[in-house]
């Protein structure tokens, strides 16, 4: 669509990436609709003149989709189908210099904190008194929840460090007041998210203070469920747990990153852990609340894995039996500690043992899943497909984890809500019930 003539502009922001980054756009929405700023999000529409890309940097695969991305709307600038371009975000905070003398179409990149400039490219200023508010881009029954920003780990494969900086905590004060103002506008699960999020507190209380956020959020009122993840193993504040065991409305799920099962390519990694206290970590995890489903990821083909190293790691996943599980292939990063090493695992050897421990964990899922027939659980309605309802049970994360099928016409059920279904029938990675 061309755009001469125009009287009035309207943006479109294209999210890339994790939940963080959607957090990130969120608030970016939130303040430029503050601002007067007709914005959307991922418009389904062409009819925006200006578009701001908020980039991932994280692996290669991300990195080129954001380039990508970017080419894209450069390509329809130069065709003169919007009239401006600006990027934010962890690419364009990891690769700025580069990406300007690369794009030149593109107006403006932003780093990843770097949101009163951008507002400035509108005429539009940081307005304070909407911290804590945010424009969902989710449905409304369930919201992320950013609680700390940064990283102090030193993990030698990651660039999370570099493009966003060291962790800082957001206060208890802060998070109550989002999550009563997100409750207020019909939130009923938050899923508590941040680059290390049991390092929570201690930059600002002096002490690792995640038991003591949960059970201030959970007395948040219309708040149901309370979602916790990327939970570091070393140093797990076991606290935790047992808010985890004491308050109904904190499920029964932990995301927990543990990388590796090899305590060799652990300590490569500078995970400050090892494969036997990992296992111990889990064993305690499950003594303390016994009904929780743990989810991790793995990294298969870090430099220098031996198959050795591949065999440790699978066997530390078969007897784990995670309820659920993500793998990666090891991303060679620039500027990171695992940089100095030969990239020596060949692509298609990385692939192939990813293949292999996913055809591990698909066993073992749909086992977990198989003793879920004939049970009820508390389902919450997240999408309508069709004729049938979809959502979750506690033990499972929008997007990445297992999903429940109504199989029944349910006419009555509407997104957001809480209803009992009997499962009947399951496969590896899904649920299928009836209410009652």
């Amino acid at each position: 669509m061309k755009t001469k003539g125009r009287k009035k502009d309207k943006v479109n922001i294209v999210t890339l990436g994790c939940s963080k980054n959607l957090v990130d756009s969120e608030v970016m929405l939130t303040q430029l609709r503050g601002n007067k700023v007709n914005v959307s999000h991922e418009a389904e529409n062409d009819d925006a003149n200006i578009i701001i890309v908020n980039t991932c940097g994280f692996i290669d695969n991300a990195k080129q989709e954001s380039i990508d991305t970017i080419l894209r709307y450069a390509d329809a600038k130069g065709e003169g189908l919007i009239d401006k371009l600006y990027v934010t975000g962890c690419l364009s905070q990891r690769y700025k210099d580069d990406l300007e003398k690369e794009i030149p179409m593109v107006d403006a990149f932003f780093g990843t904190m770097e949101l009163p400039m951008l507002l400035k490219k509108f005429k539009a200023d940081y307005k304070h008194e909407l911290v804590g508010e945010r424009i969902l881009t989710t449905s409304n029954h369930y919201a992320y929840m950013k609680i700390a920003e940064g990283c102090d780990r030193p993990c030698s494969f990651c660039a999370i460090p570099i493009m966003r900086g060291k962790h800082v905590s957001k206060t208890i004060e802060q998070l109550v007041t989002e999550a009563k103002n997100l409750a207020k506008n019909g939130t009923k699960e938050l899923l508590l998210i941040a680059q290390d999020s049991t390092y929570y507190g201690l930059d600002i209380y002096g002490k690792r203070n995640l038991a003591d956020l949960l059970r201030n959020l959970s007395d948040v009122e219309g708040i149901d469920w309370i979602r916790l993840h990327y939970a570091y193993p070393t140093g797990f504040p076991l606290d935790v747990l047992d808010v985890m065991a004491e308050r109904d409305n904190i499920c029964n799920y932990l995301d927990m990153p543990l990388q590796h099962g090899s305590t060799r390519i652990l300590k490569h990694m500078r995970r400050g852990t090892t494969r036997e206290k990992q296992e111990e970590l889990i064993q305690t995890i499950r003594e303390k609340v016994p009904d929780i489903a743990l989810r991790t990821t793995l990294i298969a083909g870090y430099p220098g894995e031996t198959e050795d190293d591949f065999i440790e790691m699978l066997g530390f996943v078969e007897r784990s039996r995670f309820d659920r599980l993500g793998i990666f292939t090891y991303s060679h990063e620039e500027n990171t500690h695992a940089y100095n090493f030969t990239d020596d695992v060949p692509q298609q050897v990385k692939q192939e043992r990813a293949n292999v421990v996913m055809e591990v964990q698909e066993k073992i899922s749909y086992e977990l899943n198989e003793r879920k027939i004939g049970k009820t659980f508390k389902v919450l309605v997240d999408r309508k497909e069709g004729g049938q309802f979809i959502g979750r049970t506690e033990y499972d994360s929008p997007e990445v984890d297992n999903e429940v099928i109504i199989e029944e016409q349910a006419k009555h059920l509407r997104l957001g809500d809480f209803v009992n279904v009997k499962i009947n029938d399951a496969t590896e990675f899904d649920l299928y019930g009836v209410v009652i």
